[in-house]
């Protein structure tokens, strides 16, 4: 499975956990949709819930103006994922690459101004992981 498949999966996993409190397990399940067990999206889906709450006080911090509580469930989990690739993935994909697969799955799964919002906060992170 290519990276940007193990993201949007990992993505729709973590959005299914996010809201239904499924678990990780038959969310993961669930997102493969029959597709081949995947290691990349796996360490990404248990790496998010394993680092949430230092991940969600990283967003917290780098919000303007908004609560987690007022983001878009897609952009929330986004951010999730992204972040845990940025600064807990050691390092495996660069950063540009992290801030680039997040924007382009925001166009796919967020409304308008998802990919916009996705990269600002992004990029505030990103200054701060170097």
């Amino acid at each position: 499975m290519k990276r940007r498949t193990a993201r949007e999966k990992a993505l729709q996993a973590l959005f299914q956990i996010d809201l239904s409190q499924t678990d990780k397990e038959e969310a993961i399940v669930h997102a493969l949709d029959g597709e081949k067990q995947d290691a990349y999206l796996t360490s990404l889906v248990d790496g998010v819930l394993e680092n949430q709450q230092e991940i969600d006080e990283i967003i917290k911090k780098h919000l303007e103006n908004w609560t987690m509580e007022r983001l878009a469930n897609v952009d929330r989990n986004l951010l999730r994922l992204s972040i845990y690739e940025l600064l807990y993935a050691g390092g495996e994909v660069p950063a540009n690459v992290v801030m680039d697969e997040a924007v382009e799955i925001a166009k796919l799964y967020g409304d308008d101004q998802s990919s916009k919002f996705i990269n600002g906060v992004l990029s505030k992170i990103k200054k701060i992981s170097k």
